[in-house]
């Protein structure tokens, strides 16, 4: 019986040592922040997905919802499917030429449970000149991941 009391309080004492080190929970009501890391994992699945003509891959990094904000080209786009719609107008359905799309310089500030993304982004399309230009990304953690809700995307001349 003492055997048995000594292996609880051992225990007790390894878990309490556990609990410890381990993050605390937000407070109630507030969402941890973003990790930065999973801002760059999310942005280099899209460049992936893009650069194999994979749209519908590219676009999961976006919000599905008609809240979703894009601004491109001094064009206001709202909605995850006036979003498809657009790319499917340039590039086709199925898409194709689409070309290699790459981020760069990306930085990450976290706001809470929300998180701002900034860089430059770069597409090698076939038979044209490069394109590029700079972004600023607002994404959230949202029931199916991080997903990006606002998009400001403009082009350097």
């Amino acid at each position: 019986m003492r055997a048995a009391r000594g292996v609880l309080a051992a225990l007790s004492l390894l878990l309490a040592a556990e609990a410890c080190h381990r993050e605390p929970p937000p407070p109630s009501g507030q969402a941890r922040p973003i990790d930065p890391a999973a801002v760059r994992a999310l942005l280099d699945q899209q460049s992936s997905a893009w650069s194999k003509g994979d749209l519908e891959g590219f676009l999961g990094g976006y919000l599905r919802a008609p809240a979703l904000v894009v601004i491109v080209d001094g064009m206001r786009v709202e909605g995850w499917e006036a979003l498809r719609a657009r790319y499917l107008k340039r590039f086709g359905a199925p898409p194709s030429g689409m070309g290699t799309l790459s981020f760069s310089g990306v930085e990450v500030e976290p706001l809470g449970d929300a998180a701002l993304a900034r860089g430059r982004w770069s597409l090698a399309l076939p038979d044209e000149d490069e394109q590029g230009g700079l972004f600023t990304l607002l994404l959230k953690a949202t029931n199916d991941g991080l997903r990006i809700v606002h998009d400001h995307t403009s082009s350097s001349e």
